[in-house]
């Protein structure tokens, strides 16, 4: 069985190379928009103090983050205090995975930790502004 092969020509590849450059560039908008949607949500959380510069998750700290340590930042500020099990249901990620990213927001000293019996708590300390 023959099958027929087109070629493209010059301008077919151009406009191919073009229209995934277009798609390339929807994509990062899309991105970009979804990450200031979460910015406008953390504002509009109730939580006035994220844009002072004396917060340790100020605006600009999160714009700063890793993507992964971001979802997870965001997801702290947004519940007050969690688990890590509790902050994997709201990221859908795997719950060790989460402990992973808040113990690392912990040595960074963005978040502080606590047990209450088994569980540990991770929080923003609003008392302690690094």
């Amino acid at each position: 069985m023959l099958r027929q092969v087109k070629l493209l020509s010059r301008d077919d590849i151009i406009d191919k190379k073009q229209l995934n450059l277009l798609s390339e560039i929807r994509a990062n908008l899309a991105a970009l928009n979804e990450k200031l949607d979460i910015i406008i949500d953390v504002q509009k959380s109730g939580n006035k103090n994220t844009t002072t510069p004396q917060d340790p998750l100020n605006i600009m700290t999160l714009l700063n983050m890793p993507d992964h340590l971001r979802k997870t930042a965001i997801t702290i500020c947004r519940n007050r205090d969690a688990t890590a099990k509790q902050i994997a249901e709201h990221t859908k990620r795997a719950r060790a995975v989460e402990s992973s990213y808040l113990n690392q927001l912990v040595t960074m000293g963005y978040i502080k930790k606590t047990r209450k019996g088994r569980k540990t708590y991770f929080y923003i300390d609003k008392n302690n502004k690094n």
